[in-house]
């Protein structure tokens, strides 16, 4: 993972904040791992590059909490997207 990772998730904010900008792509992955039925210690260890048996409860905590923001995206987040940028 090529981005700086937040060990307690991303930042939940009303708005897509950068850290979400930084990230569009992670989150894909990961709601594509999900509808594919893969195993969460699998992605992680594939998306963030992260071992899970080295520390399961982190690399549950960060694979948990940026699959909930990549659904947020889904559902509210991406019509910010399509608003103009605010002044």
């Amino acid at each position: 993972m090529s981005k700086p990772l937040r060990d307690d998730g991303p930042p939940l904010t009303d708005r897509v904040n950068d850290y979400d900008e930084a990230h569009f792509a992670t989150y894909l992955r990961l709601l594509d791992a999900d509808a594919e039925g893969a195993d969460w210690r699998e992605a992680v260890q594939i998306i963030f590059g992260i071992d899970p048996g080295a520390d399961p409860e982190r690399a549950k905590r960060i694979h948990d909490t940026h699959l909930a923001r990549a659904r947020w995206m889904t559902k509210v987040g991406y019509r910010h997207l399509l608003e103009p940028p605010m002044q």
